[in-house]
């Protein structure tokens, strides 16, 4: 089983705070070990990270057949996989999201899976068994029973190589978000695992020796309200009953603030951190987006109440839409700091394969040929989005996109909304530190000061007020304060290539040359951190 590399740096990659702690990559691939778990027990598995570890030559001879497959900006490199494999002769069987909604991209593959695994992985292996070499199998959409699905094989990876490890209760969202494909992968109607289930994966992992940072990586972990509030009292008595060797973070919609009752359950079962899916401040935009759950609350009071429940909220911000007005980048920067939100994820609109999105501007005849192709080197959507021509002039979203990056992540706003985030923020005293990961790595002084000495002179001096006003002011909330400073150290080099990539493209529109997509941000990357 092999993981495809992210081909170029992204926001999500986390590098710095990677090596920090000495880990190699963010997140553990929980679909590939999923997977594994449902496959015949008689089948050796070896699994390679391309994100974390070499693969070699001495892993393919071993290999009967190689499994692989990922995300969008995985694309390319597990097409140069393919390759690879073709080259040696070694059958390859290909799966995951991008399969899913781009698997005419994939037709090289002896292997096409797509959609759960669970639904349509026992007529793979039954094919493969019988001597078949090549095929295609579709599950049926939504169906799958995610009760029966197996204890991912959590034994395969390699811990300290990653910043946290995930787990998955539930799949699907009720919303209708334009953009967003999950609901064409998932379905509306989402799916919950059972308590036992939950429970006896967070047992495998506790057997195995792993404490520390646990992310559902549900894209919306509250989308069926009511299991989740059956399920959170039991892990609460689980955490405790444990001493509380995890600590959870998750994604959902902007709707959890309005539930005071949910709230306190997260926070009786250690969950630390939220992300959340704003998009934009403007509610014509939103609506017109198919997000209205955004348009019926204060923004910016919700993230504050999410605050009280002792949880962090990153947030997700898009511009790009076809309804944003010139006014967009004052009015996000406004809303950031407002809610005092230290970590936003801002990027350009991206119009991914098999959504509404695609599938109306392919009517309106706006879409850019080779949508759902990734080159290699870009990243992700911070500069690389815009793949459709836009109703009002790209050199202005491209520009709007630009101001807000720029903004946010200098270094005296970013501690700004860190002191604003330290008075709303209720910590209880932290429990018993983990001893894998980051949140055990951030923990102490000389944490602090490894964090600091990674900083600019200039930085390091104004994050450290941040540090010593919070000790004064709410010293429950130091741990998390130190550790939103160590995301700086990606986050702040990062955007700074996005705000270079973003110039290259105004620039070239502004000498009326044609529009381009960014080039790659590695060396630029590279430079700023060197």
């Amino acid at each position: 089983m092999i993981y495809p590399r992210f081909t170029a740096q992204s926001f999500w990659n986390l590098e710095e705070a990677c090596e920090l702690v000495g880990a190699k990559y963010p997140a553990a691939p929980l679909g590939l070990i999923t997977v594994a778990a449902l496959l015949p027990p008689s089948w050796p598995i070896r699994l390679v990270n391309r994100n974390t570890e070499e693969l070699t030559e001495a892993d393919l001879a071993w290999a009967d057949m190689v499994m692989t497959g990922g995300m969008l900006f995985q694309q390319a490199d597990c097409l140069g996989l393919m390759a690879m494999c073709c080259a040696r002769g070694l059958p390859v069987v290909v799966g995951g999201p991008d399969i899913s909604s781009s698997p005419h991209v994939y037709a090289a593959a002896d292997f096409v899976v797509t959609g759960e695994a669970e639904g349509v992985l026992p007529k793979f292996v039954e094919a493969w068994e019988a001597g078949e070499r090549g095929g295609r199998f579709d599950a049926e959409k939504f169906t799958p029973d995610v009760t029966k699905s197996p204890i991912p094989r959590f034994d395969l990876l390699k811990f300290d190589q990653y910043l946290y490890v995930g787990v998955q209760f539930s799949r699907g969202c009720p919303f209708t978000c334009e953009f967003c494909d999950i609901i064409e992968l998932y379905g509306r109607a989402p799916r919950a695992k059972t308590t036992e289930q939950m429970l006896a994966e967070l047992d495998a992992l506790y057997a195995l020796g792993y404490r520390g940072h646990v992310d559902f990586v549900d894209d919306n972990l509250i989308g069926n309200k009511k299991s989740v509030k059956l399920f959170l009292p039991h892990l609460a008595a689980w955490q405790r009953a444990h001493d509380y060797p995890f600590e959870f973070s998750t994604e959902a919609s902007i709707n959890l603030a309005d539930d005071e009752a949910l709230l306190q359950m997260m926070k009786d079962a250690n969950f630390f951190a939220i992300f959340v899916g704003i998009e934009s401040p403007d509610p014509a935009t939103l609506i017109a987006a198919k997000k209205k759950q955004n348009t019926r609350r204060s923004l910016a009071e919700s993230v504050h109440r999410i605050y009280g429940a002792g949880m962090i909220v990153t947030a997700g911000f898009i511009v790009g839409f076809d309804t944003e007005k010139l006014a967009v980048a004052d009015a996000m920067i406004e809303l950031i700091e407002d809610a005092a939100i230290p970590v936003c994820m801002v990027g350009l609109l991206y119009a991914l394969p098999n959504t509404q999105l695609t599938r109306r501007l392919i009517a309106e005849g706006r879409l850019h040929p080779g949508h759902d192709v990734i080159p290699a080197g870009q990243g992700d959507q911070c500069s690389a989005g815009l793949n459709f021509d836009t109703l009002r002039p790209r050199v202005d979203i491209l520009r709007d996109c630009r101001d807000v990056l720029a903004h946010i992540y200098d270094a005296d706003a970013y501690a700004r909304r860190l002191d604003r985030l330290a008075t709303f923020l209720s910590c209880a005293p932290r429990r018993r530190e983990p001893p894998h990961g980051a949140s055990h790595a951030l923990g102490g002084m000389s944490a602090v000061r490894d964090v600091l000495n990674r900083l600019p002179k200039g930085a390091r001096e104004r994050f450290w007020k941040t540090i010593t006003t919070c000790l004064k002011q709410n010293p429950n909330a130091v741990r998390t304060i130190v550790h939103l400073i160590a995301l700086y150290l990606h986050m702040g080099p990062f955007s700074r290539t996005v705000v270079v990539d973003l110039d290259r493209q105004i620039g070239a529109l502004d000498s009326d040359g044609p529009a381009v997509l960014a080039e790659p941000v590695a060396a630029a990357w590279y430079d700023c951190r060197h």
